[in-house]
């Protein structure tokens, strides 16, 4: 079940943020001092305490576990999706898939655009993304002067 991200839920967002972000991009980035020094699960938690930081953040919980999390923002066209992790102990159990259709059939029933951005480096999520139909926009973003760029995708009906 997708709901609303909570106070109680920080310990849980941080430690999927920290884990996820490790496994994901420290053979992206190959620096290993920010995967295991800079980003610390205490530090990412008291970040998601400061005011309007859950703002968006959504949790996918099954039997009482968090899964996954997603941050979704809507304006007038289009819903934006971005910090989409899937702690890796619950992936490949379709909870990603889940959320994307959840997200496709929302955007549809509003009208609106879905719209997402994906490390360029990122090559397993770009292929998620693209089997759902996302299509690269040719909107890009350099990542902190780090030489990898932010790609954006769309999804229109």
């Amino acid at each position: 079940m997708l709901r609303i991200a909570e106070k109680k839920d920080i310990a849980r967002i941080a430690e999927i943020l920290v884990f996820t972000k490790r496994q994901t991009y420290k053979d992206i980035f190959n620096d290993y001092n920010v995967s295991f020094n800079v980003i610390q699960v205490l530090s990412e938690a008291e970040e998601l305490k400061k005011p309007n930081t859950l703002d968006n953040f959504y949790v996918y919980e099954d039997k009482n576990i968090v899964k996954a999390i997603i941050k979704a923002s809507e304006d007038n066209k289009s819903i934006v999706l971005s910090d989409f992790y899937v702690d890796p102990f619950f992936q490949n159990e379709g909870i990603g898939t889940k959320i994307v259709n959840h997200y496709i059939e929302l955007s549809k029933n509003k009208s609106k655009e879905l719209r997402l951005f994906v490390l360029d480096k990122n090559v397993r999520a770009i292929k998620f993304y693209e089997k759902f139909g996302f299509k690269y926009t040719g909107e890009k973003e350099e990542f902190a002067d780090s030489g990898f760029y932010i790609l954006w995708y769309s999804l229109k009906d």
